[in-house]
């Protein structure tokens, strides 16, 4: 791809961020705005056909499936760092159902997180984020979502409309096969702005910034047989990981 395209692409993604919180990207603008590599990103899908089942859903369900890792992005040097295993935790101020949690996930597989597309995408997003917000890192957590319709309903966000307590977050519809539902929906959290859309193309990609929107995706249900909902969801934030007794 050519620089000025990038650029151009870059250019109306961070606009868009800047003026709405949000951004909706198409696979073609996703690929405008951060050079993905497609081939290579579609190399990975499989590896979300086997994700461990999440053992923490406090709503008795058995919909979803994920894995989780850490990164440390440093601009100046645009290296992506991966960070020894570590829970996921955030505090009962942004998810209600599961803050306060220590959620020891199972680690994403090192030939997904070591992949060139994968680096990539990340990289990219971290540049991206970087010239609405300039930091010298960003302390990064990646988590590979399966959610299916075995049971009958599955629930993307079952902690309903939230925030993440980070700085900006990438959701990256990987696979939607046989599911009805599933709408997201983007709320300003302070105003009554709101848009609601359906994902439905793989590697399309909502980007948001954390601070000045509220997001949720609504329930999923079977279509002809049992379907599935798969994401990778990312998210960016300057001051280091959040951990129970850290900063804000």
């Amino acid at each position: 791809m050519a620089q000025a395209d990038l650029s151009a692409g870059r250019s109306a993604a961070t606009a868009a961020l800047r003026s709405q919180g949000y951004v909706l990207l198409p696979p073609a603008a996703a690929v405008a705005a951060l050079q993905l590599d497609l081939a290579g990103l579609e190399a990975l899908r499989g590896s979300w056909d086997e994700l461990p089942r999440d053992a923490y859903l406090r709503d008795g369900g058995h919909y979803r499936s994920r894995r989780h890792a850490c990164f440390i992005y440093t601009s100046a040097a645009g290296e992506l760092a991966p960070v020894p295993r570590r829970p996921h935790w955030q505090p009962t101020s942004y998810n209600a159902l599961h803050g306060g949690l220590e959620r020891w996930f199972e680690p994403i597989a090192a030939g997904v997180s070591g992949s060139a597309a994968w680096r990539g995408l990340l990289g990219s997003l971290g540049e991206l984020f970087a010239t609405l917000q300039p930091v010298s890192r960003w302390y990064l957590e990646a988590h590979q979502f399966r959610i299916d319709t075995k049971e009958g309903i599955g629930r993307p966000t079952p902690e309903g409309a939230h925030r993440d307590g980070v700085d900006f977050v990438a959701v990256v519809l990987v696979r939607r096969h046989a599911v009805r539902g599933g709408e997201t929906r983007v709320f300003a959290a302070h105003g009554s702005a709101a848009v609601r859309f359906t994902m439905e193309e793989p590697w399309s990609m909502l980007l948001m910034d954390d601070a000045r929107v509220i997001h949720e995706t609504t329930p999923i249900q079977p279509q002809d047989a049992a379907g599935v909902r798969d994401t990778l969801v990312l998210t960016y934030r300057a001051r280091g990981f959040q951990a129970p007794g850290a900063e804000g």
